[in-house]
């Protein structure tokens, strides 16, 4: 053998210690996971990106070196005994002292949310000790996610630990210097079972190995967790603590339970002079646009504002009043506003009919003061919009249920504080069930009750007193009925994707199927329209909000194919009125921290024009008499499309259809049919493809006879007449 040199000994001695302590390290770590979740773990930990950082100036840093591996071996007996672990009396009352900063804040905390519920804070960014499996890791550990239909897959609803002892702990990576100033906390949303933290501790570290716990006078700190699992507790800490690092290590949990967490970490990011990281999708606007929630009173002191700015374009008017006698104020946009221009399609935006969704309240208030700047500015985009379209915005729907969720805040509500209208109703499921009309009398041919396929009449039970009908579900129904709308978009939150009718399986026995509109095309091209221009829908790299992955679709989803509802918004106005609907989900966040909303705002900006914009795609046109005058009421059909449309009081109509040559037909009582072939090109801009119809000779003798006081009788009659005549001269 060759002899090593006393260099290359120390060099081999060296490498065999760092090896053993890989090994040593290794065998620590897997001692602290379960083995389904061993190779998950290990990879995330190993993977982490270390960063050294100075404390932050004019702030000591006291390095905390207890872990809960370093306070010796549990045995099994010990192990037992913890599973219904007790905080200890000096804990007790140190928790005893805190309780006071438990409390929902009158005024919101100094630093926003870091970004567990928005996703801006990554998968690789959450740790944990231990989990149960996968599908309850620390990814899942994040405020207000939802757990999947199925249970027990790989979309649950919390961060579970997987043992039950006071050395669990739950881990945020920053990932830059932080001041960490408040930590908010649910339970496991789940069905079936009961799970959350009653108490935990909070540590924070500047490289994940030596941590520092919050303390008081008394000691650590104890912070009082949930008492269910579905409301949001906020606890402040005592003192900001400037930090990379944080962690929540629960002391107690829901004695029938285990530990189970969902979690939002408030913090202020330090300036970064080295520009080492930059924040993930950090972005600026250079609109000079109002960005903050807006209160009732402040929404409406909004609305005057660009009333005011903007004369010429906008008008306030209300639908009609909510449970609570809360006008629901719109704000109309055209070069005309208050009367509807022959020729010019009606569009709509509706937000807040879940009172708790308030992104899209926000976006639509936005929108309006851009527009108005935009118009002003000069923008040849906004204007020609504003002279071809007359727009209508309608901020909030349920401005009651919106009342509750304002007052407990955006991270306080929880997922479903304000959702449904005072007397609690669900504005979005609370239309007529039309569907099930149409589908019986297609499946029943030889029925003596025949339903159109469009227009169909709202049932009489429906419009009796006694019916469970919102009072803001009448009043958005006569709205959709008083203006002839071409399309709309009803602005929703709590996930990232647009959704298309149906919203109602066809099949009684299924809750999930595809089930399309004759305008099936139309309706996909219009969802792909806004999500395929929105920041974040279409990118294949986007994590899913809760359970469901849209990117196989773009970014859309056939409602039915998603959940089934009766009585959506959506198709109600699809098989009531001309007005093709879609529901758009805006954010993962039903209510994001004010912060948030100059980025969802640059996410939805172009996605809310673009989709304006497609009320002018298809074919448009007058159907008119003989002398020139409109006819109202006409029937629009579209060769291979089971499903008509009607004209205007004015004689006018828009038919949304994808670019391609189509034969049209019109028909109209007293009229005779025309038909004629319309070509839809792929340039923006609708087809003018108008009608001239003449009277039958039947309507003419009507209107001969009705003029000088006579009925037309009919020949049979006239025939019985004269049988009965001769007969009595025969006789």
């Amino acid at each position: 053998m060759i002899a090593l040199s006393k260099k290359g000994s120390c060099s081999s001695q060296l490498c065999l210690a760092l090896c053993a302590f890989g090994v040593a390290l290794l065998r620590d770590m897997s001692q602290a996971v379960p083995m389904d979740d061993q190779d998950y773990y290990l990879q995330e930990i190993s993977n982490r990106d270390h960063y050294y950082s100075f404390p932050y100036p004019g702030e000591e840093f006291f390095p905390f070196t207890e872990q809960p591996g370093e306070e010796g071996p549990i045995r099994a007996a010990e192990a037992e005994e913890h599973s219904r672990f007790k905080p200890s009396r000096k804990e007790l009352k140190a928790k005893k002292s805190n309780k006071k900063g438990k409390s929902i804040l009158e005024t919101p905390p100094d630093c926003p949310p870091l970004g567990l519920e928005t996703l801006k804070i990554t998968d690789f960014q959450l740790h944990a000790s231990t989990a149960k499996r996968y599908g309850l890791g620390a990814h899942r550990g994040r405020l207000n996610i939802q757990a999947g239909v199925n249970e027990n897959d790989f979309y649950d609803g919390a961060w579970c630990a997987g043992r039950n002892d006071p050395y669990q702990w739950i881990e945020v990576d920053a990932r830059r210097l932080t001041k960490f100033t408040g930590v908010i906390t649910q339970g496991r949303n789940s069905l079936w079972s009961s799970n959350w933290v009653t108490s935990y501790r909070v540590l924070v570290s500047n490289d994940s190995h030596a941590w520092t716990a919050v303390r008081n006078e008394s000691g650590d700190v104890i912070f009082e967790g949930n008492s269910e699992k579905e409301i949001p507790v906020l606890n402040m800490l005592p003192e900001p603590l400037v930090a990379r690092y944080i962690r929540i290590n629960p002391r107690s949990w829901f004695q029938e339970g285990s530990i189970c967490m969902r979690l939002e970490i408030l913090g202020c990011p330090l300036p970064d002079p080295n520009n080492y990281y930059h924040r993930r999708n950090e972005m600026t606007t250079t609109d000079n646009l109002d960005f903050k929630h807006h209160n009732y009173k402040e929404m409406r002191q909004l609305m005057k504002t660009v009333n005011k700015m903007c004369p010429n374009i906008t008008r306030i008017y209300n639908i009609g009043k909510s449970n609570q006698g809360l006008k629901l104020y719109a704000v109309e946009i055209s070069d005309n506003p208050g009367e509807h221009e022959v020729g010019e399609p009606e569009f709509r935006y509706i937000a807040g009919a879940h009172g708790n969704e308030v992104l899209g309240r926000e976006l639509i208030l936005l929108l309006m003061q851009f527009m108005c700047q935009e118009y002003l500015a000069g923008n040849p985009r906004i204007v020609h919009l504003i002279e071809d379209t007359r727009i209508h915005l309608l901020p909030s729907v349920n401005p009651d249920g919106y009342d509750k969720a304002y007052k407990a805040g955006s991270e306080l509500g929880g997922w479903s504080l304000g959702r449904w209208t005072q007397d609690g109703i669900d504005i979005n499921n609370n239309f007529p069930d039309l569907n099930s009309l149409l589908w019986e009398s297609e499946d029943q041919k030889k029925s003596k009750r025949k339903v159109p396929n469009h227009h169909i009449p709202i049932p009489d039970w429906y419009l009796s007193e006694n019916a469970t009908v919102a009072v803001e579900t009448r009043a958005i129904i006569a709205w959709m009925e008083k203006i002839p709308f071409v399309l709309g978009g009803n602005l929703q939150g709590g996930e990232l994707v647009v959704a298309y009718p149906y919203d109602m399986v066809r099949s009684m026995w299924k809750t999930q199927d595809y089930t399309p509109t004759p305008d099936d095309h139309v309706f996909r091209w219009l969802a792909y329209s806004y999500a395929s221009t929105h920041r974040l829908m279409t990118d294949a790299r986007r994590r899913a909000c809760h359970t469901e992955d849209f990117q196989k679709e773009d970014g859309t989803v056939n409602g039915a194919s998603w959940h089934t509802v009766a009585g959506s918004i959506n198709d109600f106005s699809y098989l009531h009125t001309n007005c093709f609907e879609l529901s758009i989900y805006v954010g993962c966040d039903k209510y994001p921290h004010e912060s948030e909303l100059p980025e969802e705002w640059e996410n939805n900006r172009e996605s809310l024009i673009v989709f304006m914009e497609q009320v002018h795609r298809g074919i448009k046109g007058i159907v008119k008499d003989a002398h020139g005058k409109g006819i109202p009421n006409a029937v629009i059909s579209v060769e291979g499309v089971n499903h008509d449309i009607r004209t205007g009081a004015d004689g006018d109509y828009w038919r949304l259809l994808n670019p391609g040559e189509y034969v049209v037909a019109v028909k109209a009582e007293g009229y005779t049919t025309a038909t004629k072939t319309c070509e839809v090109g792929y340039d923006m801009g609708a087809t003018q493809c108008d009608f001239t119809i003449s009277k039958t000779n039947l309507s003419r003798i009507k209107e001969i006879m009705k003029k000088f006081g006579k009925q037309p009788i009919s020949l049979s009659i006239r025939r019985l007449r004269q049988r009965a005549r001769q007969w009595r001269q025969q006789r």
